[in-house]
């Protein structure tokens, strides 16, 4: 991708320019756990917690194989997800399509990445090496998705009422 910042900040919404702004970028690569929404089996929405791992064209999750996640997304793979920050002004990156599932033997490359990245290299390590064993499978869920960043830093200062700028510069 590569865009200068300013082009990519000021992409529409579902633009996936949007992924190269600041923001996306820094929520991307944060270890942040993201928010998966999708319909379950009834027909009702679900909103589960993941960690991933963007690989720079797509965001992947690991699943093993066989849950209710996994039966879920088969029957209907257009899913929501949101990774997002309230530290001051919030930044969200807002992701949507539709999910590729792929079962592997073994530990996902991807989820091993993503255990070391929040648990720490060392109990990350040790948490993957426990679960690697004979007869595991996994799925590699990805999408590539459409995009839509709400940053009220960069892309939209003006609509952030006055009250709360005033609360987040410390007046009264």
């Amino acid at each position: 991708m590569g865009l200068p910042d300013q082009e990519a900040t000021r992409a529409p919404q579902g633009d996936t320019r949007l992924l190269d702004s600041p923001t996306a970028r820094h929520l991307l690569t944060s270890s942040l756990v993201a928010r998966l929404a999708y319909t379950g089996k009834d027909g009702t929405p679900r909103l589960i917690p993941v960690n991933f791992l963007w690989t720079g064209d797509e965001l992947v999750i690991g699943a093993f194989a066989g849950n209710y996640k996994v039966r879920d997304l088969r029957a209907r793979p257009e899913v929501a997800v949101c990774v997002d920050t309230a530290e001051g002004l919030p930044q969200v990156l807002m992701l949507r399509g539709r999910v590729t599932l792929t079962e592997v033997d073994g530990v996902l490359p991807e989820y091993a990445a993503m255990q070391r990245s929040a648990m720490g290299e060392e109990a990350g390590t040790a948490y993957v090496n426990a679960i690697d064993q004979p007869g595991l499978r996994m799925v590699r869920i990805t999408l590539r998705p459409d995009v839509g960043v709400l940053d009220f830093r960069e892309r939209f200062p003006e609509k952030t009422p006055q009250p709360v700028m005033a609360a987040l510069r410390g007046e009264r």
